[in-house]
């Protein structure tokens, strides 16, 4: 039920620069000035645009020890041209209870509903380069590499599913990123062409969730983790040792805003 967030740099340092999101993307999809390399005619123009923007994720990929290949330039063009943010769907929910003190809010209570998403599991050798590839290949699928050809839209929040080890101190390599079908494809999602990524239909799902600002890494996710097992009266209804990060705004800027969800035992 992620990640708007979107991005290679999901997990990275708040200090690195640049940052391969659906978000940094909005401001990338303005059209070129009369003086920009990329405003020539037709195909000469797309070619120069798609040159520019492939540039871009890969100079930033390499920050990331990540490689992002030349196949990926047709997709990055789509989202970017497409990546409006009146345009992307939320998940659905329902709030069950709200947790505030001194008017913030420490944590919500909410009713997810069955759904279908697409899912890819990634194992790297960094958190960060598993988030990076995982979200390379459901971009693909978002931008046509699907079984009806077209591009499927932008929903919201982009998800990773992370594992505690045994001991609850740290994540474990294995993170499955997910991207839930929009409303109109839930009945028929279209398949993908890529056989890593799986469409699964998840339960209905209640979850706890709290917000926080700033980066996604493993360090910031065991900390919010922490936090809100400390805030919850009961924790031990939840399950202890599979969390989810869920991302809305830009992961590239200073106060992005992100989720920790913990899942009520069924």
């Amino acid at each position: 039920m992620q990640q708007d967030a979107l991005s290679c740099r999901m997990s990275g340092a708040a200090a690195e620069p640049g940052a391969i999101t659906l978000e940094e993307l909005d401001g990338m999809a303005e059209e070129p000035g009369p003086d920009s390399p990329c405003h020539s005619p037709g195909g000469r123009q797309d070619g120069a645009e798609q040159e520019r923007l492939l540039s871009y994720w890969q100079s930033v990929g390499r920050g990331h020890e990540v490689d992002v290949p030349s196949d990926m330039a047709q997709p990055i063009q789509q989202l970017t041209r497409n990546n409006q943010q009146q345009e992307r769907e939320s998940i659905p929910f329902t709030l069950i209870h709200r947790k505030e003190k001194f008017g913030e809010v420490l944590y919500e209570k909410r009713q997810y509903g069955k759904a279908k998403w697409a899912c890819i599991k990634m194992q790297e050798q960094q958190y960060e380069q598993s988030i990076c590839l995982g979200f390379m290949k459901i971009m693909k699928y978002i931008c046509e590499q699907n079984s009806s050809g077209l591009y499927l839209g932008m929903t919201i929040p982009i998800v990773t599913i992370v594992h505690t080890n045994e001991s609850h101190a740290e994540i474990t390599r294995s993170v499955t990123v997910a991207y839930y079908l929009p409303e109109l494809l839930q009945d028929h999602p279209p398949q993908p062409y890529d056989p890593d990524i799986i469409i699964e239909e998840w339960p209905p799902t209640v979850v706890y969730t709290r917000s926080f600002r700033g980066v996604t890494n493993e360090d910031s996710i065991m900390r919010e983790i922490n936090l809100l097992a400390e805030l919850l009266e009961s924790p031990e209804l939840c399950l202890q040792n599979i969390f989810i990060v869920a991302g809305y705004t830009n992961p590239a800027a200073a106060n992005r805003h992100n989720e920790i969800w913990f899942l009520q035992r069924p």
